[in-house]
């Protein structure tokens, strides 16, 4: 059976969403079934409806499903993905997993692996705490944690993002730089390796 890999996301301007999809080709080249979903918005429609960049993001992602919370128990591996808001994931990802308190109670993750994936607005702006903020929840969860490792070259060559911790990506003050070809390679491996650990977690049951 392909593992199926919820790949749940949030993206205001659309570079974490540019991250996701890589994700997805990476669990698509590993044989997975890649499940790309949305938390929902919590920003006011005036907000959304004044700026042409939020506006053009969201419509790109427009077909994108929301995420559900109950579907999470039906996954074999999960990957979250956030933009940077001081050094944490952002309130819509926040709000989505504080909603996961059920799944908790009957122990739905565990041992499920997980990984993280952020971008954000400088070098120095939050990529690890951004990741680990998101590890904490997946932890008590009782999720396995999957990270990248240094045996991809990519997290050697690049001078902004990526991470041992999950992919990351510089995309500037204004979110005016989309991710980079390296920091999508990167996203890719990790939605390969996530693939790779749920196949192997499948057999072993």
């Amino acid at each position: 059976m392909k593992p199926k890999i919820g790949i749940i996301y949030y993206s205001m301007t659309g570079n974490t969403f540019l991250m996701a999809e890589a994700v997805c080709r990476g669990v698509e080249q590993n044989g997975g079934q890649a499940m790309l979903r949305t938390v929902p918005e919590l920003l006011p429609k005036e907000v959304i409806g004044n700026d042409e960049r939020i506006k053009k993001a969201k419509k790109a992602q427009m077909n994108i499903p929301l995420a559900r919370v109950e579907e999470l128990a039906e996954f074999d591996g999960i990957i979250l993905g956030s933009p940077t808001r001081f050094g944490n994931m952002c309130a819509q990802m926040r709000n989505f997993l504080d909603q996961t308190g059920g799944l908790w109670l009957q122990g739905d993750l565990i041992g499920k692996p997980a990984g993280v994936f952020c971008c954000t607005g400088s070098l120095h702006g939050g990529q690890e705490t951004t990741l680990v903020s998101m590890m904490f929840t997946l932890l008590h969860h009782g999720s396995i944690i999957v990270g990248v490792p240094y045996s991809v070259k990519e997290l050697m060559e690049t001078t902004s993002g990526g991470t041992p911790y999950g992919p990351t990506a510089v995309v500037g003050a204004q979110a005016q730089q989309a991710p980079t070809v390296t920091d999508l390679k990167i996203a890719q491996e990790l939605g390969k390796r996530v693939c790779q650990v749920a196949g192997k977690l499948m057999i072993e049951k």
